[in-house]
């Protein structure tokens, strides 16, 4: 069985790397691996393969940045002479950017069955573009991989037939757990002089949360007024180091103005951040796998959102939603520093064998002589 899986974006990168591990290590399974280039920035990417021990792509399309309609375009532009000469017997996409809806589009026009891992998440807020990806694909999917109960409710509740869901756990799970000796082992907190200290760290990428000037430089000062409090880690997103620059608001060193008492580190590999999420005291973040990783970690998330697609991390995590208010936020990081939030184990089949689950259905598919 010839399976193309699909990879665009740093996130994808931990998502795959425990599946191809798994497709591996079966003789009826051969994985072939296209990297659509999305996330472009050549060192980061080459940085995650390497901690994550991703061999290298079979393909790489070279997609790069572009607004949401040219970068699905030429993802599907550039993909799909691909599948005509690999001819594979199923197309697997991971997560919700926007290389996962145009490899499952561009699959499914040729008429190659497609399965979603990462399927049923949904946070009812349709102006983000990654709910969008995830309703489109989800609805063309022939197999979905859900990683919560939730996203098994969301899809029968829009129509999805039973016999295609599957609730197999998270790949990232199984790919922190994986990792666990490399990212202990890391010693970014000693480097920035933090080792055995309470600290914070941050993450922001959302456009709602650092496309708006005014918002951005909200933050800014807030984490400026809590590192007076207690120390902050922000390593800053590639979008967030766009929108200073072209607001003027980058020293000659290169970090932001309004960022005084903040140490702001450069984009970091998958080892390191999670060698620096594990040992914090609080995470703030925009991000949904974040939400994920420190509920695996047991380390207290405040979301800098009004949604969450990822409620487990709420019902069973050390995750809290506060809103998308900068305003709000040195509040919310000293309160929740006094009454950290009790975690309750974690989530159902976040075990660390996902991905075993996963291959074992596709062989399953494969042997029973049905093309999903």
């Amino acid at each position: 069985m010839r399976i193309v899986n699909i990879v665009g974006a740093r996130p994808n990168f931990v998502k795959i790397a425990p599946l191809i591990r798994a497709m591996s290590a079966e003789p009826a399974l051969t994985p072939i691996l296209v990297h659509t280039g999305q996330h472009y920035d050549g060192p980061m990417s080459e940085q995650f393969f390497t901690d994550l021990d991703i061999r290298p792509p079979d393909f790489n399309l070279g997609v790069g940045s572009g607004s949401h309609a040219a970068q699905t375009a030429e993802v599907m532009r550039s993909l799909e002479p691909v599948l005509d000469s690999t001819r594979p017997d199923l197309v697997l996409v991971v997560g919700d950017v926007n290389s996962t809806l145009a490899a499952a589009l561009t699959a499914v026009k040729l008429r190659i069955p497609v399965a979603h891992v990462e399927a049923g998440l949904r946070s009812f807020d349709r102006s983000m573009p990654e709910e969008i990806n995830r309703l489109l694909t989800d609805a063309i999917a022939d197999l979905l991989f859900v990683t919560e109960e939730s996203g098994r409710k969301n899809l029968l509740r829009e129509g999805v037939a039973p016999e295609k869901i599957h609730f197999v756990g998270n790949v990232m799970i199984d790919a922190l757990q994986a990792s666990r000796p490399s990212w202990e082992r890391s010693s970014i907190a000693s480097g920035i002089g933090l080792d055995g200290q309470p600290y914070v760290v941050v993450t922001l990428h959302r456009p709602s949360n650092v496309d708006d000037p005014r918002t951005l430089l909200d933050y800014l000062g807030a984490l400026q007024e809590l590192a007076r409090h207690v120390p902050v880690v922000f390593p800053i997103h590639p979008r967030v180091r766009q929108q200073l620059l072209r607001q003027g608001h980058l020293t000659e060193s290169g970090t932001p103005v309004h960022s005084k008492g903040v140490a702001c580190l450069d984009p970091l590999g998958y080892l390191d951040f999670i060698g620096l999420i594990s040992r914090a005291r609080l995470v703030l973040t925009d991000s949904g796998g974040v939400q994920e990783e420190t509920t695996a970690l047991g380390v207290t998330c405040l979301t800098l959102r009004d949604t969450t697609e990822r409620p487990v991390t709420v019902s069973h995590g050390t995750n809290r939603v506060i809103g998308a208010d900068p305003t709000r936020l040195v509040r919310e990081v000293m309160w929740s520093l006094d009454h950290p939030p009790a975690g309750y184990g974690l989530p159902p089949l976040w075990d660390g064998q996902a991905a075993v689950r996963i291959v074992k259905i596709l062989r399953e598919t494969f042997e029973g002589g049905s093309r999903a």
